[in-house]
């Protein structure tokens, strides 16, 4: 352990740790902008410096190691005006138009220049503005980027694609697409974990509000709206709602104060999603010779993405079963479009996601069972705060309002579908009914919760042992899925979720820099899902009906039609 004092409070703490990690421990915020804890430690902003006694110059808190006796100064006169010229080297650099920003008022730049009192740059501002297609899901603004070289490795270090590098040199240096390709024709999953480690408004999601607007005031569009399990976890963070009162039910009244016409849940579609997951999970079982093994989950389009692009012979191993979202747009726009007695056509349906790739999934051609597009529409958690902020909606104001019916009752386990191994879960409470009709005990699958990236368990299922594993993060999957190809790692069913944690932690989801604060997210849904009467897909009383009137059963041929997809590029599907 090594004893130094910072700011005046004396600190002890192991050796080896940076000067920022000690400062915090005391509770002390030292300012950065590119430092991200392993990930990105190589003090590029400068903006962390501090002055230790004794020594001429200052040094960088993310990268100096703690001695003993040090005495560390976090805001001295000389540490405070080197960070401020520093910033101000940044700003010269940077397009400094805040009030068009789609970061303001979550910008860390912003903030860092508010608190140093900066209100003029004193150097000759030099703004780089490279072309970017604003029709892709994830949009680069050059103008704000401050090379800090979060984008690059967070992809690399985090998610293993590489899809940003740095280019050019010496003053042209800056950031963008690797091996001179464009975002289009990249490997990019789509995960959003670059725009959300952004520090400013450099990188961010398309915004849609303007066809959401159009939709809203057209009379003759019925707009539908369902809410992703995920989303509930995480949208109250922006108005500083405690737990209690950020309810599903006030969530929804605010969607129906924006003006759709109905509100619904897309744990319903979850719900339907496990009914043809967990079939077709057994219905290979009992064909083991005839399938390719392990069967992976299909819930998450950047991981299906990353099958599509990088390892294609994986493809048939993906449960043809398509994402929650589209089976909700399929459904809405056929059987209950029907119950309504409106046109697909005339139908405007949109999802709230906590996903970016969810943009680009449901524009996919083969995405249209409906005859239409299925999802016309997805707006992330952000922007539908952004979106609630705009028409003046104050959520504690605003009584609870039940999801619509048919397609809103859902069960504990499309909750935790948010969460990485919830599908895994939801999967097993399901398949376990199934194979020895009756039900699972309680809590007989939590083995395969955790946010450590992969967790493995084995369970029975009669006189099946059946071999598992979640993963989360497309660097974890890759290194699973070479251990397959060698075999030197034997599964029967995978969950693969994109982002760190899951879709708690989806590239739409609030800005937040706590490492901690997704198992806050998912401790959120598993309370909300031990809550639940029913617990189970298959006891979804409105997905039994919908199959007794509609769908028929799992896997029928009508349920194949609207329900499943083969997963290539275009999402079309052929049994």
């Amino acid at each position: 352990m090594v004893n130094l004092t910072i700011d005046g409070i004396k600190v002890t703490v192991a050796k080896g740790s940076t000067i920022m990690q000690a400062a915090a421990t005391a509770g002390i915020i030292i300012p950065k902008l590119c430092y991200l804890k392993d990930i990105n430690e190589i003090n590029a902003c400068k903006v962390c410096v501090v002055e230790i006694q004794g020594q001429n110059r200052v040094v960088t808190a993310c990268t100096t190691p703690v001695e003993e006796g040090m005495v560390v100064f976090t805001n001295s006169p000389k540490a405070r005006e080197t960070r401020r010229t520093n910033v101000e080297l940044i700003l010269s650099q940077h397009d400094c138009v805040c009030a068009t920003c789609i970061r303001c008022g979550t910008c860390a730049l912003q903030k860092l220049a508010t608190d140093l009192g900066i209100y003029e740059i004193p150097y000759k501002q030099e703004i780089v503005d490279e072309p970017w297609d604003k029709e892709f899901p994830l949009v680069r603004d050059s103008k704000k980027c401050i090379k800090c070289m979060r984008c690059v490795q967070v992809c690399e270090k985090v998610q293993g694609l590489k899809i940003w590098d740095i280019i050019n040199t010496g003053s042209r240096t800056t950031i963008g697409v690797s091996d001179n390709k464009d975002i289009r024709t990249s490997d990019c999953s789509l995960c959003g974990q670059c725009i959300i480690h952004c520090p400013t408004g450099a990188l961010y999601a398309r915004t849609d509000n303007p066809k959401l607007y159009a939709a809203l005031a057209d009379p003759s569009k019925v707009t539908v709206c369902q809410i992703a399990p995920a989303v509930r976890s995480a949208w109250a963070e922006a108005f500083g709602i405690p737990d209690e009162l950020a309810t599903e039910g006030r969530l929804v009244a605010c969607l129906k104060r924006i003006g759709f016409d109905y509100v619904f849940d897309t744990n319903f579609a979850a719900d339907v999603t496990i009914w043809e997951e967990a079939s077709e999970l057994i219905e290979r079982l009992g064909k083991p010779s005839a399938h390719k093994w392990p069967m992976f989950t299909s819930c998450c389009p950047g991981w299906v993405s990353f099958v599509n692009y990088r390892y294609p012979e994986f493809r048939d191993n993906l449960s043809t079963t398509k994402s929650p979202q589209q089976i909700f747009g399929a459904l809405a726009k056929t059987f209950f479009a029907k119950q309504i007695g409106v046109e697909a056509k005339d139908m405007f349906s949109v999802s709230v996601m906590p996903c970016v790739s969810k943009k680009r999934e449901c524009e996919q051609p083969g995405m249209k069972a409906s005859g239409t597009q299925d999802v016309d529409m997805v707006l992330t958690t952000r922007a539908l705060i952004r979106l609630m902020r705009a028409e003046h909606i104050n959520p504690m104001l605003l009584a609870e309002e039940p999801f619509d019916s048919p397609l809103g009752s859902s069960t504990g386990a499309a909750v935790i579908f948010g969460v990485t191994g919830g599908v895994m879960e939801a999967a097993l409470r399901t398949a376990y009914k199934t194979v020895l009709g009756e039900e699972d005990p309680d809590n007989a699958f939590t083995a395969v919760r955790g946010l450590e990236g992969r967790k493995e368990a084995t369970f029975q299922l009669g006189d099946v042992t059946l071999r598992t594993c979640t993963v989360s993060t497309l660097s974890k999957a890759a290194e699973l899925l070479e251990e397959i190809k060698a075999g030197k790692a034997q599964f029967d069913f995978v969950e693969v979720m994109t982002c760190p944690g899951g879709c708690i932690n989806g590239g739409g989801q609030p800005f937040h820099e706590s490492e901690a604060f997704g198992q806050v997210r998912a401790n959120k849904l598993y309370r909300l899902d031990a809550k639940r009467k029913i617990r189970q897909s298959h006891n979804n009383v409105e997905v039994q009906e919908l199959y007794r009137d509609f769908l028929e059963r799992p896997l029928s041929h009508i349920a194949e039609e609207l329900l499943h997809s083969d997963h290539n590029n275009d999402g079309n599907y052929s049994r």
